[in-house]
């Protein structure tokens, strides 16, 4: 089947082997992998900054260059919950059509569609601990589509922590509120310690770049992994 994929900017701009991963995956599971080069930012960090009018601009952009993806029944994959989150539920606030709908989906919940998923049989030998990105718990629902992912990985201990805190991170919010951010990225990391993890894992890399800062500022024994990363290891 043809699949269409949108890379959000700072994936683009900072994590681009995870989007080459995600590549690679659909690729490896029977995809055409279509991509459309003119695509740029979705408008999501306008709009959440309450910055409308520029947010309509580059939103309306988006959605036109990824449109022809609808008009051919062609579902667009992303490996950022944040993103497909605000495409789903509020791109049709800043564009200026009825039919600003777009049939764009998380990775995960992508994967776990396709009948050749068991195909996907990636060793990582860790102990890991998941962690429920909000866009992805709250914008999309998505929480059995990863554990299922990470099942299939072969020597891979996954532990959970007890609750389903935010990392900190929010965007804006961890500028914003910078001391309030760090201790919540702290507290999300001392859970991983807590379990025993050696990394965290999540759908969305804007939680584990946060995530990151702070475990390389404090040289703590950890590392954080995009889902698509882990599901490419052998």
């Amino acid at each position: 089947m043809q699949v269409a994929i949108f890379i959000p900017c700072f994936v683009d701009q900072l994590y681009a082997q995870t989007a080459w991963n995600m590549i690679q995956i659909l690729e490896d599971l029977g995809c055409e992998v279509l991509y459309n080069p003119n695509q740029t930012c979705c408008g999501q960090p306008a709009y959440n900054a309450g910055i409308i009018e520029p947010a309509k601009v580059v939103a309306t952009k988006f959605y036109q260059d990824l449109e022809q993806y609808r008009l051919q029944n062609i579902p667009i994959v992303c490996p950022s919950a944040s993103c497909v989150g605000f495409v789903r539920n509020h791109l049709g606030n800043v564009v200026e059509s009825t039919t600003a709908e777009l049939p764009i989906y998380e990775l995960s919940e992508f994967l776990v569609q396709l009948p050749t998923i068991q195909q996907l049989q990636p060793t990582f030998d860790a102990r890991v601990m998941y962690h429920d990105a909000c866009a992805a718990l709250r914008e999309c629902s998505i929480k059995a589509e990863p554990r299922q992912l990470l099942q299939q990985v072969q020597k891979l201990e996954v532990v959970y922590p007890t609750n389903e805190n935010c990392c900190g991170f929010g965007g804006t919010f961890a500028v914003k509120y910078e001391p309030i951010s760090v201790a919540m990225a702290a507290k999300k990391v001392q859970q991983a310690l807590d379990l025993e993890a050696t990394a965290i894992v999540s759908t969305d890399l804007s939680c584990l770049m946060h995530l990151q800062a702070y475990i390389d500022q404090q040289q703590l024994p950890l590392k954080t992994y995009h889902l698509a990363d882990i599901l490419v290891m052998d």
